[in-house]
């Protein structure tokens, strides 16, 4: 059931990063990009078995912020992605920061809502920590190495772009963020079994959305989105 559960969220979500950008074009990256990046973070904090492996929950969603990326780069150029990089940076800085203050509030004595709140955002700074900082610097590398790649074959071999830059950031992304987030909390044997099955499931996803960027490319390059390539 997970499997199947899995692969179907990783086809819609990727399918939704397209339909987003068809309707809202540029800006509906950037929407994009942030509220999948708060939702994984959310969703990280629950660990689920996936093809044998214990993974967390989110890879799905922050896999595709890498598509989302990806087309700013291609589409609109370097300055446009960092741009869209460091939205979802400050996004997330507000949302850690305005869930502290908020868990602060003395409940009614009818409330139902801070424990579980507690649950999910009581655990947020150390989660959200790892998470700003295996953020920030793979999709900064992302974006670098995705022109690195584009400037040094000129122009072709998207699918090498594409995949060459989401893959080796988001090896930094996995081993920043788990070490942050998560060591000391599980056994040691445990802790490589999330890092490196997280990282797999990262790829995987990376490797589906390859279909993806061609087909941005065909359609919406043709329906004459502005190109500002940097």
């Amino acid at each position: 059931m997970n499997e199947t559960l899995w692969i179907l969220f990783a086809l819609v979500d990727l399918c939704m990063v397209l339909a987003v950008y068809r309707f809202f074009g540029k800006v509906g990256l950037f929407g994009l990009m942030v509220f999948n990046l708060l939702l994984c973070n959310i969703q990280v904090l629950k660990t689920v078995e996936l093809f044998g492996l214990t993974t967390t929950l989110g890879n799905v969603l922050y896999a595709s912020v890498f598509l989302a990326t990806d087309l700013l780069s291609e589409f609109y150029g370097k300055k446009e992605a960092q741009k869209g990089v460091l939205l979802g940076f400050v996004s997330l800085l507000m949302m850690v920061g305005y869930m502290q203050i908020a868990l602060y509030f003395q409940p009614a004595s009818d409330d139902f809502a801070q424990p579980h709140l507690m649950a999910l955002f009581g655990f947020m700074p150390r989660i959200a920590m790892a998470s700003m900082a295996a953020y920030l610097v793979s999709q900064m590398h992302d974006v670098w190495a995705f022109h690195a790649i584009r400037e040094r074959t000129g122009g072709k071999w998207l699918w090498l772009r594409n995949n060459a830059s989401t893959m080796v950031s988001q090896f930094l992304d996995s081993a920043i963020f788990c070490t942050i987030a998560f060591w000391g909390m599980f056994p040691i044997n445990v802790f490589w079994e999330i890092l490196l099955s997280t990282y797999i499931i990262k790829v995987v996803v990376a490797a589906l959305d390859t279909p993806f960027i061609y087909l941005a490319k065909r359609i919406f390059q043709k329906e004459g989105d502005a190109l500002e390539h940097a």
